[in-house]
């Protein structure tokens, strides 16, 4: 059977005004991306954007030696390639599926066209969508870099599985305990640690690479308080347009 999926699943087109929907449609192609598929690489010319509906796509900054750090994760909230509309057309970041599903991408400059449509009561909302969106992405940046320098991997851990979870239609995820390394730029001992004393107080079930989250209230109590300031942010920022 085949999926189906529309636009709208992705909060910032459903918040488009239907002109510039309608605008937007013609141009926006659904694809499939498998778990680890890269979508840019540091330094590399963005020729997309991306509008996740069911997947994840970790931003990770990598250093010369190969280890590699995630500075931002996009789901179903956001789109990747701010890039495009912030003035540059490159990044000096990673993007790659974390968790495999499906994204609307538009080509670059679709919407660098579209984004400075301005002036009259015809402009829409998309600028200031996509400039309240990387308000809230910058707020994730910053809270991600204090955390993974001042919090245990345990409550990083959580953290991570709270907005990875917050972007997905279930709370199931598959992921390796050497990419959740990779991601939190810690060592693959620190994810075990860290797990395993998650799973011993009943708040996810983890095996061969497939976690459940069991108690969600039980990962919000043991979280530190980065996770709701980045949640509350993109609340604050995302919810009303107006």
């Amino acid at each position: 059977m085949s999926t189906i999926h529309n636009p709208m699943e992705n909060q910032l087109l459903a918040a488009l005004t239907p002109v510039e929907y309608e605008r937007l449609l013609p141009h926006l192609e659904l694809v499939s991306l498998p778990l680890g598929e890269v979508l840019y690489e540091s330094g590399g010319r963005l020729q997309y954007a991306y509008f996740p509906i069911d997947c994840i796509i970790s931003m990770l900054y990598v250093l010369e030696d190969g280890a590699s750090a995630e500075i931002a994760v996009v789901g179903n909230e956001g789109i990747l390639g701010i890039s495009l509309f912030m003035g540059g057309e490159t990044t000096p970041s990673r993007a790659i599926v974390q968790s495999s599903g499906y994204a609307y991408r538009l080509k670059a400059q679709v919407l660098k066209q579209e984004f400075k449509r301005a002036g009259g009561r015809r402009a829409g909302i998309l600028q200031k969508i996509l400039l309240r969106y990387t308000q809230a992405l910058i707020t994730q940046m910053t809270q991600t870099a204090v955390c993974n320098r001042h919090h245990t991997v345990e409550q990083q851990l959580c953290r991570w599985l709270l907005l990875s979870i917050d972007r997905l239609p279930t709370d199931s995820l598959t992921m390796t305990q050497e990419l959740i390394a990779n991601m939190l730029g810690v060592r693959r001992e620190g994810v075990t640690v860290a797990a395993g004393n998650l799973q011993r107080a009943g708040l996810i079930s983890y095996s061969r690479g497939h976690i459940d989250i069991l108690s969600r209230s039980g990962l919000e109590e043991t979280v530190c308080e980065c996770y709701a300031v980045v949640k509350d942010e993109f609340d604050r920022l995302l919810t009303n347009y107006s």
